[in-house]
């Protein structure tokens, strides 16, 4: 069975994406049944080009992402999530709508990297290092045994992944 992952961030731009396209990937080159999809609550409306720059210089399809309301992962007609993670501050203390199911839920907070001192340089330095801290922790929520995991288990294992 496909574990279906949303990850949150207020604009849906930058962050978000990077986990979404982050987890998609490794998922992937893992043979595992992980699926990740990305929402903000006030979506910006266009990815970040930083995003996309280094999430193609890492050699990831970026092909078919865009920025999109967390509204529709609401609707009944969406997958089902099983895990719901809010990676921006904002995000997190924002009251979140209904998600059918009941998905686990977690923070994993990282500085936005859109707002990083410096020139483009500066800034597309501060988004390699936020994709490489999101991909260490999908690679930790990866390794989890998901499908064997009470929801109480998972919560303690992704709040457990938020410290490291």
């Amino acid at each position: 069975m496909t574990t279906n992952v949303l990850i949150l961030c207020t604009h849906n731009s930058a962050r978000s994406v990077l986990g979404e396209a982050m987890l998609n990937h490794l998922a992937s080159r893992l043979g595992k049944s992980v699926r990740a999809f990305s929402a903000g609550s006030a979506p910006g409306g266009r990815l970040n080009p930083f995003a996309i720059k280094v999430l193609t210089q890492a050699g990831i399809d970026v092909s078919g992402y865009r920025s999109k309301s967390w509204d529709e992962f609401a609707d009944d007609d969406a997958p089902p999530m099983r895990i719901v993670i809010t990676v921006c501050d904002s995000a997190a203390a924002e009251t979140c709508p209904y998600w059918p199911g009941s998905p686990v839920k977690v923070h994993w907070a990282y500085a936005d990297p859109s707002v990083a001192p410096g020139d483009d340089d500066g800034k597309r330095v501060a988004f390699e290092l936020t994709r490489q801290a999101i991909g260490y922790r999908m690679l930790q929520l990866l390794a989890l045994p998901l499908d064997a995991m009470s929801n109480e288990d998972l919560q303690r294992a992704l709040t457990a992944i938020s410290k490291s």
